[in-house]
């Protein structure tokens, strides 16, 4: 029934890779880019929400999965470079030098990719509970704003 609202398959997959990016990328860049609260806060806010966008997130590992096809790996690049300079961004804004922030921002993006496939492949390893998940966030973000 989707080739009533797009042409073909190529079109079906162009239209959920936007929606994709839209939603786990565009949207929070926009939201932390305008962010006028302190730094650490805005940190924080952008690894809790991204950590449980990555949980509920069927998409994204999918698209890694299909990385090398035509229409997946330019969105991918894309996506990969918006969301490092975003972080590279937020690093910066916590008073780190810009090649610091970057080292930091891979080291960060690498972190939540493998988040994203623990929560996907073996959820179990992950903390359950409520004080459990905020205390592997904080000794998340201690790690990764180290001086």
């Amino acid at each position: 029934s989707f080739y009533w609202h797009f042409e073909n398959r190529d079109a079906l997959l162009e239209a959920a890779v936007s929606r994709w990016e839209k939603e786990t990328t565009t949207d929070v860049v926009a939201e932390i880019t305008a962010a006028r609260d302190a730094p650490a806060s805005q940190f924080r806010r952008l690894v809790a929400d991204v950590i449980e966008r990555a949980e509920q997130d069927r998409v994204g590992p999918a698209l890694l999965a299909s990385a090398s096809h035509p229409a997946v790996a330019p969105a991918l690049e894309r996506i990969t470079a918006a969301r490092l300079n975003l972080i590279t961004m937020v690093f910066g804004r916590l008073g780190f030098a810009q090649a610091q922030a970057r080292r930091r921002a891979l080291l960060a993006y690498s972190a939540y990719l493998g988040h994203g496939q623990l929560a996907h492949s073996t959820p179990g390893v992950l903390p359950s509970t409520k004080a459990g998940r905020r205390a592997y966030l904080d000794d998340a973000i201690r790690a990764l704003t180290m001086q």
